[in-house]
């Protein structure tokens, strides 16, 4: 059905007025007791309308039978085209379709599971565009040395299946993380709950960047992020970021935590009054302090 034709078209009369003849084709696809009431007809093309009902299915509430006539030119005798059910402006649709690219999200991949970046990944760059006297190499030169940038990689085993580091050449990674795929994932890193805004960083005794635990990243990520060495701290063996902090700090001194020990309050001053042997409350005489000299 086509809006644009629909206000264009004129509506035919013969077509119009055939609504027993679309009620008819509706409930022989519908069943009996499942076409509700004729909800109004519209103009597809010359000789050609569209008559909707209300659809009684439970299972499609808001939808409507969709019922298209026509007539042939200078024929008097209407004919059924098409019927179908087509939702409502009140029906109940599916979400729109998402790619799987799109829905993933962290954490969604298991055992087994592959998602290679796509050639045009912008968090990745070509190796090639690093290099030379006319790469940026300057901003992350330490990819070179521990990832075999400058050694590559070669096979090192008995079935020559294996991969190991090498001194050859022969391989080596073909993309490495690009600008902004460092940016995007320092602020996803520094937002997290390995970030200074948590309420563990926030009660921390000092931050990480003081704590012997901590062993820095290398290249620019290293300027605000490390990772965590101790077996006891909540984050170990995770990247925090250098204003990060927990209670396992390596300097943190159990008397400077929180307000310390407070001290009980003992009143010097004040007395109660108690029973003795031989000795009431009720026969003891008391002097008032209050008297002239």
């Amino acid at each position: 059905m086509s809006p644009v034709r629909a206000r264009s078209a004129v509506l035919d009369p013969a077509c119009a007025e055939a609504i027993d003849l679309a009620r008819g084709a509706a409930e022989e696809l519908a069943g009996t007791g499942l076409v509700g009431d004729h909800e109004g007809v519209f103009a597809e093309d010359e000789r050609v309308a569209t008559h909707l009902f209300g659809c009684l299915d439970r299972a499609y509430l808001g939808w409507r039978w969709s019922v298209t006539v026509s007539r042939a030119a200078r024929a008097k005798a209407v004919t059924i085209d098409e019927t179908g059910l087509v939702p409502g402006p009140d029906s109940l649709l599916a979400p729109p379709w998402v790619p799987w690219s799109e829905r993933v999200r962290p954490g969604d991949l298991g055992v087994g599971d592959l998602m290679p970046a796509a050639a045009d990944d912008e968090r990745l760059i070509s190796v090639r565009l690093l290099e030379g006297d006319e790469g940026v190499l300057d901003w992350d030169e330490s990819l070179a040395a521990p990832f075999g940038l400058a050694a590559g990689l070669e096979t090192e085993s008995a079935g020559g299946d294996q991969p190991a580091l090498g001194d050859g050449a022969a391989a080596r990674r073909s993309r490495v993380l690009s600008a902004i795929g460092r940016d995007e994932t320092a602020a996803r890193w520094y937002h997290s709950e390995h970030g200074p805004g948590t309420p563990l960083a926030r009660s921390a005794p000092g931050p990480c960047v003081t704590c012997g635990f901590l062993t820095p990243l290398a290249g620019p990520l290293g300027r605000v992020f490390g990772v965590c060495t101790n077996e006891y701290a909540p984050d170990d063996g995770r990247v925090v970021s250098l204003d990060h902090g927990c209670g396992a700090h390596s300097e943190a001194i159990p008397g400077h935590l929180g307000h310390g020990i407070i001290s009980p309050v003992i009143d010097e001053i004040g007395y109660d009054l108690v029973d003795m042997p031989g000795v009431a409350l009720a026969d003891t005489v008391f002097e008032s302090l209050d008297h002239e000299s």
